[in-house]
């Protein structure tokens, strides 16, 4: 007869910590099912455990490293190369500081043009070179420079208006030759040698502006009065051909008075120049050291 099962339903009780279930499990796979994907706690190595290191490579202390020979001589090529151009670099730099030495016991000095700063045409620094007690007369006789550039373009102006109102072109013609002329004139002439002289207290260079610079001094006391000795005075803007103008025609005796008062200015202006320039030759002994050296001169060209 069978046997009565009251609970069909009943599982019977398994402890899933005996050995039956975990030699039960031990066959199953390491990978567990379900929603997320792991796999076994048993069969994941500890976490002390390291992979063994790989045993050091060999060192020869004797060993020798393989150079071709060709990169080694483009090496010692290169390096030789390199040695020739610095022993000429080096040679040209003495070369260069003796010339730099011969021409500063010489006296001469280089000078860079700078004046005009948007066109440079003559060397010009008198902050950096001149002795600061002299700069002010400097810049005054530098100022009687630029004013007989304006009173030579304003005498251009003058004479080409009297050119169009029927003055005939041989005035226009020596209004610019007065520019060209004197304009480079009075700065090779006088102007360059003062800058020079205060520059290097040299009094044979003063005795050269003085010179010179009262000939500038004459010629614009000429220029102002223009008497009518070349071409009737109209080639030069002074009182009188202004005066002998105004009654034919009114702009161009204008133009010649405005010249005459620039001209009038510049003669005052140089005449306050020279004397103060003459006070200092004097009041420093310039005068005496002068004498010196030209007698000097005189005997060095007798013997």
């Amino acid at each position: 007869m069978s046997h009565y099962d009251s609970n069909p339903f009943d599982e019977d009780e398994v402890n899933p910590f005996s050995d039956s279930a975990v030699r039960r499990g031990s066959g199953q796979s390491n990978y567990g099912g379900g929603a997320f994907y792991t796999t076994n706690p048993g069969s994941v190595p500890p976490a002390t455990s390291r992979l063994s290191p790989l045993p050091p490579e060999p060192y020869d202390r004797g060993a020798t490293i393989d150079i071709p020979l060709d990169s080694a001589k483009d090496l010692k090529a290169k390096e030789k190369e390199l040695q020739a151009k610095e022993a000429e670099l080096k040679k040209r730099e003495q070369e260069l500081k003796r010339k730099e030495d011969a021409i500063a016991r010489s006296g001469i000095v280089i000078e860079e043009k700078n004046w005009p700063p948007f066109f440079p045409l003559i060397h010009h620094d008198i902050a950096n070179e001149i002795p600061i007690h002299l700069q002010k007369m400097l810049y005054v006789a530098f100022t009687t420079f630029l004013g007989l550039v304006i009173c030579l373009t304003w005498n251009i102006v003058a004479v080409t208006t009297a050119w169009i109102k029927g003055e005939g072109p041989t005035i226009w013609l020596l209004a610019i030759i007065y520019f060209i002329s004197g304009v480079p004139g009075a700065y090779v002439l006088w102007y360059r040698p003062l800058y020079r002289a205060m520059r290097t207290d040299s009094a044979l260079k003063f005795g050269w502006f003085f010179l010179f610079y009262l000939l500038h001094i004459g010629f614009c006391i000429f220029s102002t009065v223009a008497p009518p000795i070349i071409f009737k005075g109209k080639s030069l803007a002074g009182i009188l051909p202004a005066i002998d103008l105004l009654s034919g025609n009114a702009l161009v005796g204008t133009f010649y008075f405005i010249g005459a008062a620039c001209f009038c200015a510049e003669s005052l202006l140089s005449i306050w120049v020279i004397q103060q320039i003459y006070m200092y030759f004097r009041g420093s002994g310039k005068a005496a050291e002068m004498k010196r050296e030209a007698a000097t001169r005189t005997m060095m060209a007798a013997l």
